[in-house]
């Protein structure tokens, strides 16, 4: 191991900056050029198909057959004259990454001839081994059979790998008996039901409205750390974050990483990584450097929330594949390191009406700030409703590593609005009962005409919120860097629809049952909205222990463990929710709840197994013979007749070093039994709950033991890579 550690070192003294050569200068002149985007369909569809395919798409209506040929026929057409030879339906299974089955475009006629062959029923379903993906119960291993099919609102594109090119259609994925085993089904269908729950709301100010499109804009944090060093971390490469190693005499205390100058070698990365992600049509506009060493980040604009997720999925393959050009390995665990900030994916989401208008933005007439309001305050009132349900969305073993860890925010679910908006509506509360005459500025009197246009940078930021806005968008902060955000954001469009639903509900009581205005209605209804939600606002510091004792003042949860979080899908109202609008039905959600419970303790197994296996096969044989050393060096020390002036503290580090490797040995002996009983129970749930609270006990204990003979035992015989080792050198 010593070897290797030296070896890698030598590896990464060596390395420069890779040279990187753009197509152009300019990004508008090859931004999307492997994406079968619009602009592509035109090109190679006849002008009668497109407009046919466009309208299809636009009223999200099934494709006909004759139509899917036309476009299976212009997308081999497209894909082959850039040098495809395979297509693939490329899909995001419940494994959290994305898979695909490359087949040829070759094929032989009747007559054995050669040809290259893609119809219309290739394109639109495809029928992959549904058995070794996760299911949950709602398929057994033997029945293989499982479907995907073509989803027309997110373009076909090529992806690069080692000199080829292969056509990716993105799909849903679902089994025999038509259960979603993806994350883009229920994406899909939460999207549409925002847009259906939102049309109607949106008509009480503007009859033009015809459809609300989500938007989301994803925000990607990531580490880097050479692949040599990565590679020289058993624990790193099993496990994505480093078990051992104790801190680093400089970290980030100095905080003179986040927005520094880029180091070379990464510029070189980015500039790389971006050119492909921008060929895509994924529209990368920032890169900045992030608080911890060796940490960065990206961000693009807005899109389509559907294709935001796409794009996201896509990015992170992509940053892995031209990482490994450049001698870099991508960490996307949520905290790879002790110690040091752990990475996130700030999910950035609005809604936008066809009119052009940002539903999220105040605006310079009442009538405007009226409509923002509408649809701010019933965002806010559906996080309090389901805010529970919110923190399940986001909940994995590596993601329970960084919330609440001074760096990300808290398990506590809360909305920051700022100090602006919070005065909006507290006086909106206040005006409850004020009286309203004939001729009267309704607007005016009730405050709403005093709302300015609110810009960007006249609502504060608060890091410390889950939940927060931000001047024109809501961001949700507490997403995993490896997540696909397609189950937080499912989760947000339903609970905000379902909020809308139940608004409009209450808002046309008032007009038709009480003789109402609608303006007046809209107040009334909004104003209790205001009252009911007031507990999920917060504006100050989520890390702060008052504020753990203010939350649970006001009846909020504070769920610290996935298993628990978990637990929410299953509650009765959870329920009702996803099958009342269609997003999910009972058996899928148990199934789902299985899922996570399962991939949480298969996670935590191999971070047990991992531990164990190098605290048993690397660390004590190690500490042994440095251990050894030590009494080879007192007996040369009497042989010399020093042992009273020098070794006294040489015995002292010779005892210390045998108690780590008592408790170390303990502890992982214990540890490696609770796993065993563990497996003997039948219960998922309760299996993983036994490991969150008992096998993982053993981990700080062992870690603490390793890290204090780390400090002890000589560089050289060490067999870990050291933590310092791993910050990035510029």
């Amino acid at each position: 191991m010593a070897i290797l550690r030296f070896k890698a070192l030598e590896l990464v003294s060596q390395r420069k900056p890779a040279e990187v050569v753009l197509p152009s200068s300019k990004i508008s002149e090859y931004f999307g050029e492997n994406v079968f985007g619009f602009s592509a369909l035109r090109a190679t569809m006849s002008t009668e198909n497109f407009k046919r395919l466009c309208a299809t798409i636009d009223a999200g209506d099934k494709v006909d057959r004759n139509l899917a040929d036309a476009v299976a026929a212009a997308m081999k057409t497209w894909a082959m004259s850039k040098g495809a030879t395979h297509y693939t339906h490329w899909f995001q299974p419940l494994t959290g990454s994305t898979a695909e089955k490359h087949d040829s475009f070759f094929d032989l006629t009747n007559e054995g001839d050669p040809i290259e062959s893609f119809k219309g029923s290739a394109l639109v379903q495809q029928e992959p081994d549904a058995s070794s993906f996760p299911s949950g119960g709602i398929r057994n291993t033997f029945e293989a059979r499982g479907y995907s099919a073509w989803d027309p609102s997110s373009p076909a594109f090529l992806i690069e790998n080692a000199g080829t090119r292969t056509l990716c259609i993105p799909t849903i994925f679902v089994s025999y008996t038509g259960e979603a085993l993806d994350y883009k089904t229920p994406l899909l269908k939460s999207l549409n039901l925002l847009n259906q729950a939102a049309i109607p709301v949106c008509q009480y100010f503007d009859k033009d409205v015809v459809k609300v499109n989500t938007t989301l804009g994803i925000e990607q944090e990531y580490f880097l750390v050479d692949r040599a060093l990565y590679e020289a971390r058993p624990d790193l490469v099993m496990t994505g974050r480093t078990l051992f190693g104790h801190a680093p005499a400089k970290g980030q205390q100095l905080e003179d990483h986040y927005f520094g100058a880029i180091p070379s070698r990464v510029h070189s990365f980015m500039v790389d990584f971006e050119k492909s992600a921008l060929k895509l049509g994924i529209p990368l506009r920032t890169r900045h450097n992030e608080v911890a060493p060796n940490q960065f980040e990206c961000a693009p604009t807005f899109e389509d929330a559907n294709l935001a997720v796409d794009h996201n999925q896509l990015l992170m393959d992509i940053m892995d594949r031209v990482a490994e050009r450049h001698g870099f390995k991508v960490l996307l665990h949520e905290k790879p390191y002790k110690g040091v900030n752990g990475s996130g994916k700030h999910n950035n989401w609005a809604m936008s009406t066809n009119t052009g208008v940002n539903l999220l933005s105040p605006g310079k007439k009442p009538k405007e700030n009226l409509q923002f309001l509408t649809f701010f305050i019933n965002t806010v009132m559906a996080v309090h409703k389901y805010a529970d349900l919110l923190r399940a969305s986001i909940a994995s073993a590596s993601n329970d590593h960084r919330l609440g860890a001074n760096e990300a925010p808290p398990a506590i679910m809360s909305v920051f609005v700022g100090q602006q908006l919070t005065a909006v509506l507290e006086e909106l509360e206040r005006t409850a009962k004020v009286p309203m005459e004939k001729g009267d500025n309704m607007y005016l009197k009730l405050g709403i005409d005093k709302i300015p246009e609110i810009l960007r940078d006249n609502t504060d930021r608060n890091r410390t919120s889950p939940f927060a806005f931000t001047g024109n968008k809501f961001e949700f902060r507490a997403v995993g860097s490896s997540a696909n955000s397609s189950s937080s954001m499912t989760v947000l469009n339903t609970i905000v629809a379902d909020q809308l639903i139940d608004f409009r509900v209450a808002v046309d009581h008032l007009i038709d049952n009480k003789g109402m205005k609608k303006e007046l209605a809209i107040i009334q209804v909004l104003r209790e909205y205001v009252a009911a939600s007031k507990a999920i606002r917060f504006e100050g510091n989520g890390y702060s222990k008052e504020w753990e004792e203010e939350a649970a003042k006001r009846g909020l949860s504070n769920i610290k463990s996935t298993p628990r979080a978990l637990d929410v899908y299953l509650r009765e109202e959870v329920q009702d929710l996803f099958t009342r609008h269609g997003i999910l039905s009972r058996v899928e959600l148990h199934a789902r709840h299985e899922i996570l419970l399962e991939e949480y303790i298969k996670k935590i197994q191999i971070e047990s197994r991992v531990m164990g296996d190098l605290a048993f096969n690397h660390v004590i044989p190690t500490a042994v013979a440095y251990q050894n050393k030590l009494i080879q060096n007192i007996r040369g020390l009497k042989e010399l007749g020093l042992e009273d002036e020098f070794t006294e503290s040489t015995l002292d580090s010779i005892k210390r070093i045998s108690r780590h490797i008592k408790t170390i040995q303990t502890n992982a002996v214990d540890m490696i039994q609770q796993r065993k009983v563990a497996n003997k129970i039948e219960d998922v749930r309760e299996k993983a709950i036994f490991y969150n609270e008992k096998v993982m006990t053993y981990f700080e204990a062992i870690r603490t033991s390793v890290d204090k003979l780390e400090l002890m035992v000589d560089d050289e015989d060490w067999p870990l890579v050291k933590y310092r080792e791993l910050m990035f050198r510029r």
